[in-house]
C-alpha cells in the first residue's frame, strides 16, 4: 500500500497529516471526498443492476433448458465433443534431389537440407533441384 493511502486510513495519521490545514480547506477535501464516495457508489449500484440482468437472464437460460429435459451436464458434453480443428494440408515439395537411390524433397520452407546447402556451396543453383511445374 502506498504511503498516501496507510496515512488516509489510519485515523490518528491521517489527523496529524492534515493538522495544519485551514478549516476551509478540510470543508474542500470533505466535499472532494464526498465526491468520489458518491461516484463510486454510482458505479457499484450500475455494476450490481448490469449483474442482476446478465443473472436473471441466466436464471431464464437455465429453467429453458430444465423445461426441455435437459441438464447442464449435457452441455458440457457437447462443449467437449466439438470437433478438433483441422490441420492444413503439408505444402507440396518444390525442389528434390537423388542421393544414393534416395529421393530428397524440400518445400523450400525452413531450414535449407544439407545435402541441397553442399550442392549449393559447390555451384550449382537451386533452379536446379526444381521439381518441373512448381516454378
Amino acid at each position: 500500500m502506498s504511503d498516501f493511502l496507510e496515512v488516509l486510513t489510519h485515523g490518528r495519521r491521517f489527523k496529524a497529516a492534515v493538522k495544519e490545514l485551514a478549516l476551509e480547506d478540510l470543508r474542500e477535501l470533505s466535499v472532494k471526498l464526498e465526491k468520489i464516495i458518491t461516484e463510486r457508489e454510482e458505479d457499484e449500484k450500475a455494476e450490481l443492476e448490469a449483474n442482476a440482468e446478465r443473472n436473471a437472464r441466466i436464471a431464464e437460460i437455465l429453467a429453458q433448458i430444465e423445461n426441455s429435459g435437459l441438464s447442464i451436464e449435457d452441455l458440457g458434453d457437447i462443449a467437449v465433443n466439438k470437433p478438433a480443428p483441422k490441420k492444413r494440408a503439408p505444402r507440396p515439395a518444390k525442389y528434390q534431389i537423388e542421393v544414393d537411390g534416395e529421393l530428397i524433397q524440400w518445400t523450400g520452407q525452413g531450414r535449407m537440407p544439407t545435402v541441397f546447402k553442399k550442392e549449393v556451396d559447390s555451384g550449382k543453383k537451386m533452379e536446379a533441384f526444381l521439381i518441373p511445374g512448381m516454378e
